[in-house]
């Protein structure tokens, strides 16, 4: 019995599949079964051509057998078999699919017609076998024939192919599993347990039974397969709950059937609340990617944007160009224009939600906000326009969380722009002095309280042709020329005194300034530059930034105030109670602000001596 020998390159790519391109050792029971399961589908599309092949879809079945004793791992199907040529032909030569071939004879046949459906189209799957056994032996008896034959390998080294006895049609399998080692436990394999959760995870909805002694493991009909009549949205709920350990009610189902240039089926979910570690590194985003009802990717990231990282489900389309791994899908044209769909299909879900049931909506925007406010600054803004009217921020005037469409409808005529303003809580904005020319105005401002509002205000610049502005930095528009005049006047008049103040602070303000915005407060803290104070404390929340990126500080004195003369008057007569005016007003400055007073004894100790 002489050997033969794999072709050069096809033994370098069987070393390179064994020890490279599967990431997960399973994943070889996943891929024997799928070639299982086309085995069968080959019989059945054979049949109608032939007229019968004198058994029914209910006589086929996958059978796993495992013994402990012998070492072994055997799995069988009764579907259409292979004869000496191609056992020779697709085992023989590694990437030669005799799936991908019987496809092309048959749509070549069926020219126009709908197109079969094979789960494997590469051939390379088989080999993944060699990651778990050091001999593999395949026994396959061709439909029609009465000759069956032996192909056995122990990898690189070569092949044999030889006369056997077997009854019935179809292909059995034994895998003689390597020894355990002190990383990788072979033996695991031939678990009962472990072969159910394995079936389960990657097969369970193969359309054929797949036995484990006298039990059908797998489930074989997938809930996102039914239709709606079938599959009620409390079903779709319950299998929500099962499949991703979540003990709540989604807040949205999502269906999608799609027929056409490519064609898939899913079945999304919109949780009810962030799972605990969604906002740590260990949650695994990613929606589950079948292909024909096999499970090919757990975790498919590029399904979905990653603003969307929340939304849960499944994807099964028969469309899929299953490459060397099945796993390695993210440049797949059809999973592109997949995941283009569902992006849309997410997005008018949750519109719709805001509109049709906004205290629902804002539920989950209490969840899941955060996660489209850092996607909007994702990818310099790429996904600015498709979630922009998702957002929601708190109304001065509605006295509620509203998105900048309502905002904007709500405006009165003579409004040109968007006012904001950012800071820890609503009740300290509530109080802020820079916002009282807009307040005066009876206008309302939106107040933002995550630390991330800023940049996404910045990066969002304009809305419905209405450019957004922060209260902080001032409203030039909101100033009249004559007022504009009256502060340039008096600003000239106490340069001195400014500049005095400013050398006061010995540091902490880059300026020291009149402000026309102010009105019933002495002195607010302003700045310089594109560095905000809310940015400074953003960015002195990450580790190693905080003593390098500062705003430029600017003291801005309100020269209607009482306050203002009592200054001027101290720094005519007493230089040294001006500059304690002078830091008493930064002090309170920085409380307006809501900014760390870094020197609290020296703030309270200055209070003591003027009061005496």
């Amino acid at each position: 019995m002489a050997k033969r020998q794999f072709k050069a390159e096809s033994k370098r790519l069987l070393d390179l599949m064994i020890h490279s391109i599967y990431t997960h050792r399973e994943i070889f029971l996943r891929e024997l079964i799928s070639n299982a399961s086309d085995a069968i589908d080959k019989l059945c599309y054979r049949s109608l051509e032939d007229g019968g092949a004198g058994l029914d879809r209910s006589d086929f079945f996958i059978r796993i057998t495992p013994d402990k004793d012998a070492r072994t791992l055997t799995i069988a199907d009764n579907g259409i078999g292979m004869d000496e040529q191609e056992l020779d032909s697709n085992l023989g030569v590694i990437a030669r699919s005799g799936s991908r071939q019987f496809k092309t004879d048959m749509d070549q046949e069926k020219a126009g017609e709908e197109n079969i459906d094979i789960i494997g189209q590469f051939g390379v799957g088989f080999y993944s076998a060699f990651m778990v056994a050091d001999k593999v032996t395949v026994t396959s008896k061709k439909f029609g024939s009465d000759a069956a034959f032996r192909w056995e390998s122990a990898g690189t080294d070569g092949y044999t192919v030889v006369p056997a006895e077997k009854e019935g049609q179809g292909t059995e399998i034994v895998l003689r599993l390597k020894e355990d080692g002190e990383e990788e436990k072979y033996s695991e394999f031939l678990e009962d347990w472990k072969l159910r959760e394995l079936i389960k995870k990657y097969s369970d909805y193969v359309r054929y039974p797949i036995k484990l002694g006298e039990d059908t493991v797998n489930s074989m009909v997938p809930l996102w397969q039914r239709s709606k009549q079938e599959a009620s949205d409390e079903d779709c709920a319950a299998f929500y709950k099962e499949k991703f350990y979540d003990p709540e009610e989604p807040r949205r189902i999502i269906r999608v059937s799609a027929e056409g240039a490519v064609s898939y089926k899913a079945l999304l979910f919109i949780p009810a609340k962030a799972p605990f570690n969604y906002y740590s590194r260990d949650y695994e985003a990613g929606l589950q990617l079948y292909a024909n009802g096999v499970m090919i990717m757990e975790h498919c990231t590029d399904l979905l944007p990653e603003c969307f990282r929340f939304v849960r489900g499944i994807v099964d389309s028969p469309d899929l160009s299953l490459n060397i791994s099945r796993e390695l899908l993210q440049h797949d044209r059809q999973l592109k224009v997949i995941a283009a769909n569902l992006e849309k299909k997410v997005k008018s879900e949750l519109t719709k939600l805001l509109e049709e049931e906004p205290e629902k909506y804002e539920e989950f925007y209490s969840q899941f906000g955060l996660q489209l406010k850092y996607g909007i600054l994702a990818d310099f803004g790429a996904k600015r326009e498709l979630l922009q009217d998702l957002l929601l921020f708190y109304d001065s005037g509605a006295k509620k969380p509203i998105p900048l469409k309502s905002y904007v409808s709500a405006m009165p005529e003579e409004q040109k722009s968007i006012y904001y303003a950012c800071g820890d809580t609503v009740a300290r904005l509530e109080k802020l002095p820079q916002a009282e020319p807009v307040r005066e105005k009876g206008w309302s401002i939106l107040y933002l309280t995550d630390e991330v509002d800023e940049f996404v205000m910045n990066m969002i610049g304009e809305y419905q042709e209405k450019p957004l502005k922060n209260v902080i930095t001032g409203d030039p528009d909101l100033e009249s020329g004559e007022d504009k005049e009256k502060l340039e006047k008096l600003q000239q008049a106490n340069e001195a005194m400014l500049a005095f103040a400013k050398e006061a602070l010995e540091g902490a303000v880059e300026n020291v300034t009149l402000s026309g915005q102010l009105k019933s407060a002495p002195a607010c803290l302003g700045t310089q530059g594109e560095i905000t104070l809310e940015m400074e404390k953003y960015f002195a929340s990450i580790p190693g930034s905080g003593d390098k990126i500062k705003a430029q500080r600017v003291l801005e004195l309100n020269p209607e105030h009482p306050v203002f003369e009592a200054l001027v008057r101290a720094y005519a007569g007493d230089q040294e109670k001006a500059k304690k005016y002078v830091k008493l007003l930064y002090f309170q400055a920085l409380l307006y602000a809501g900014a760390e007073i870094t020197d609290p004894a020296a703030y309270a100790d200055l209070i003591s001596e003027l009061m005496v």
